[in-house]
């Protein structure tokens, strides 16, 4: 690489990989362009993601990759990135997600503009432009799920605040950096500062909600989360969990059962928090059903 490191941004990005193939060079090499540290945690990865990532870089000093020989989630990757991230600021981003000219410096700018900011989130594009879900949103509590699940959202014009659709990416583009409930951990800046008051991420999620969670968390330390509309990033999700759709159910609903029962127990009745257990894990099954018929026709 030729980039100047003191044309760079003072960020560690920790990119926490598995099976990202092709993608994941080129998310470092656009990593590289913007920051003074890029670490790349491979999570046992069984294609030639590594191997293509050493062939591209080996000379490349800002690189540090950590290679383990178990697949120990995504929280926990994202701690072994902490633990050898040396910058003030600390960038996770998805090994399937590229960030476009002057990202970096958007967010950057945005964490740095008001202390209270303890993380901030970009604009998550899918490959045709368009919004992706999950770059700002509300946390989905049961109540919201309960909306969402069930189509009252179409209720929110008449009462917004009990009928609330937590995607908000269905909202306009807002014009300047807002303040949200939460953010994607495909695309998150950190405060070092803001780290050390919350805490790491929680490894009990193998994968999934372990974004949610830490929201909750940098929420409950009054700790600001801000989107900022002008820091694009695209994000070709699903490369990394497409080829184990059982796998990846599994453990997404594992973990908002999780999510939920850590942060609504002592707000929701027991009975209520039951139905809750019972709706995801009946969620799960319909997943299930929807891949297994999926692949018997994809079969014949």
């Amino acid at each position: 690489m030729n980039t100047e490191v003191h044309n760079l941004w003072s960020v560690s990005i920790i990119v926490v990989n598995h099976n990202a193939g092709f993608l994941l060079s080129e998310c470092v090499r656009a990593a590289l362009d913007q920051a003074r540290e890029v670490i790349v945690i491979d999570n046992a990865s069984t294609d030639l993601s590594i191997q293509k990532l050493i062939h591209y870089f080996s000379a490349e000093s800002r690189l540090n990759l950590i290679v383990s020989s178990k697949n120990s989630g995504f929280a926990a990757g994202c701690n072994k990135g902490l633990n050898a991230a040396t910058q003030p600021y600390i960038l996770f981003l998805n090994p399937d997600c590229m960030l476009q000219s002057g990202t970096l410096k958007h967010l950057v700018q945005a964490l740095e503009s008001d202390s209270t900011i303890g993380m901030v989130g970009g604009y998550l594009t899918n490959p045709d432009g368009s919004e992706q879900g999950g770059g700002r949103r509300a946390i989905p509590s049961p109540w919201r799920a309960f909306v969402r699940a069930f189509g009252l959202y179409h209720l929110e014009k008449y009462w917004p605040k009990i009928f609330f659709d937590f995607h908000l990416h269905k909202q306009p583009l807002p014009q300047e950096s807002i303040e949200v409930e939460a953010i994607s951990g495909a695309l998150m800046l950190v405060r070092r500062e803001a780290i050390e008051d919350v805490g790491v991420w929680d490894e009990g999620y193998f994968l999934h909600c372990e974004d949610l969670d830490w929201c909750m968390r940098f929420k409950q330390k009054n700790w600001k989360i801000v989107f900022v509309p002008n820091a694009p990033v695209t994000h070709f999700q699903g490369t990394c969990s497409r080829g184990r759709p059982f796998f990846v159910a599994w453990h997404k609903h594992k973990s908002m059962l999780r999510f939920y029962r850590k942060f609504f127990r002592q707000q929701y009745p027991s009975a209520l928090m039951g139905l809750v257990a019972v709706g995801i894990w009946f969620r799960f099954g319909v997943t299930v059903a929807f891949y297994a018929v999926r692949q018997l026709i994809a079969k014949h």
